[in-house]
């Protein structure tokens, strides 16, 4: 666990800091917000980000943002600060609001809900026990890992699970997610730039290779590199150095390599999409990840773990799901696999009754319960189905609130609900929706365009709500 401190609040944050290397974790403390800028810039990479409460908090977020570093950000304050304070550094961006002095037990929970969401594999089915086995087994090697499956079958998950089980666990674990960078900042954000090397590089940026250094490198959506780059990847991988956008003399890298993918990287070697001798570099060990559907024991305990999870993360009570309502989240076919149902149980959470979480509270879209639909699935419906087919007919909106609305205005809406269901993540949405990644974009260039909101990659517009 990297943990980074902005600010100072009076001594409180140093000695957070204390309490935090106790725990295992490794601190970085900066003053000001500029400085650990400049730290995750230069490749010393967070997995949480403390920051003093009477910082500008929104500044940092949208830095992050635009820079596309990716690390949460909890507020910290002393006790006894105005409640309008903490509601103020929420809406500027941070996740959550640390009253301080701090208190050891909570920091640890702070530090191990970070460690124990990015690793967790919940495991029940016979299905999923034979994958983690394997897991187990080539977790302590070096050896490259190429993990497939559907969109949203946990495949990050299960990088972080080989990085926490491996000997490379003690040090950095950095994801990039290939579809969710432009193509012409890609290669930047993988070997990084020097200053000046292009327009808008106003600083020496490390790329991900040099960050992980010592660590495990995540390539998410491999398939979606450009050809062109995927060439200086391999060479990366061979000679185990890169060179930076505008650097003069290669840097060393020691590296191990996890990539993933949703697509079938054999057929678009075939096709001429992606390198043969690449894809085999990748490829040491295949781990395919069932989907949800071909896992049906491991709903239960996925689902009352994000009922739990999401009631904790909203100040609600606790609640059993009731039976009827199990019974009908084991008969789905569950298109958008853990992530759905993720999706399901914390709207699940927010609408429930006092005492459970029924059938009632049960909405796959809005509006729309799962007691409508079969208890169970057809018999025809064969467990490697295509995802979109297992889905019921009931799933369908209902005709009423279509009437009235443009074809274009029910288009957007769908394509932009896709995309919040899949926290902006571009190409997943794609493949919900059957239509390229350039299709896609094109369609989000002209919504931002006409000055409609479009989630950016691991946003959702709705999931606080």
């Amino acid at each position: 666990m990297r943990l980074l401190i902005i600010g100072t609040l009076e001594g409180h944050l140093t000695e957070a800091s204390q309490i935090a290397l106790k725990r295992g974790a490794k601190v970085q403390t900066v003053d000001a917000i500029d400085d650990g800028l400049e730290l995750l810039r230069a490749g010393k990479g967070a997995d949480l980000c403390l920051i003093d409460v009477r910082l500008n908090i929104e500044r940092l977020v949208k830095a992050l943002k635009s820079e596309r570093i990716s690390v949460p950000v909890v507020a910290c304050g002393i006790e006894g600060t105005e409640a309008e304070v903490a509601v103020h550094a929420i809406e500027a961006g941070a996740k959550e609001y640390l009253p301080l002095p701090p208190d050891p037990d909570m920091i640890a929970a702070v530090l191990e809900a970070v460690a124990e969401e990015s690793s967790t594999v919940i495991s029940r089915d016979p299905a999923t026990k034979q994958v983690l086995k394997l897991a187990d087994q080539i977790a302590p090697s070096d050896a490259s890992v190429l993990i497939t499956g559907e969109s949203g079958t946990g495949k990050e998950v299960m990088a972080r699970y080989l990085h926490a089980k491996s000997k490379r666990a003690a040090n950095a674990f950095v994801a990039l997610n290939c579809a969710a960078i432009p193509e012409n900042l890609l290669e930047s954000e993988l070997f990084g730039h020097e200053k000046g090397a292009f327009s808008g590089a106003v600083a020496r940026r490390i790329g991900k290779f040099e960050e992980a250094h010592g660590g495990t490198l995540l390539l998410d959506e491999v398939s979606e590199m450009d050809p062109r780059l995927q060439a200086k990847l391999l060479r990366a991988l061979q000679e185990r150095e890169i060179d930076r956008v505008g650097g003069s003399k290669p840097v060393k890298v020691d590296v191990r390599i996890l990539a993933t993918s949703n697509r079938n990287l054999q057929q678009s070697v075939k096709d001429g999409d992606f390198r043969e001798d690449l894809y085999f570099r990748l490829n040491v060990v295949n781990l395919r990840l069932p989907s949800l559907r071909e896992r049906r024991e491991d709903i239960p305990a996925l689902a009352e773990h994000f009922a739990k999870k999401y009631a904790e993360s909203n100040g609600a009570p606790q609640r059993p799901i009731a039976p009827e309502a199990m019974a009908r989240l084991k008969a789905y076919d569950w298109p958008g696999n853990v992530r759905e149902l993720e999706n399901t149980l914390h709207r699940a959470v927010l609408l429930a009754g006092p005492d459970e979480i029924g059938s009632e509270a049960i909405l796959l879209t809005e509006g729309e319960a799962l007691n409508d639909q079969p208890a169970v699935l057809p018999a025809s419906t064969p467990p490697d189905q295509p995802a979109a087919a297992g889905r019921p007919e009931a799933a369908a909106p209902a005709d009423g609130a279509l009437v009235g609305k443009t074809v274009a205005e029910v288009e957007r809406a769908l394509i932009i609900d896709t995309l919040d269901h899949c926290l902006g993540n571009r190409t997943h949405a794609a493949n919900i929706l059957g239509i390229s990644i350039r299709t896609l974009r094109n369609k989000l260039k002209q919504y931002s365009e006409e000055g409609f909101s479009v989630p950016m990659p691991g946003e959702s517009e709705h999931r606080s709500a």
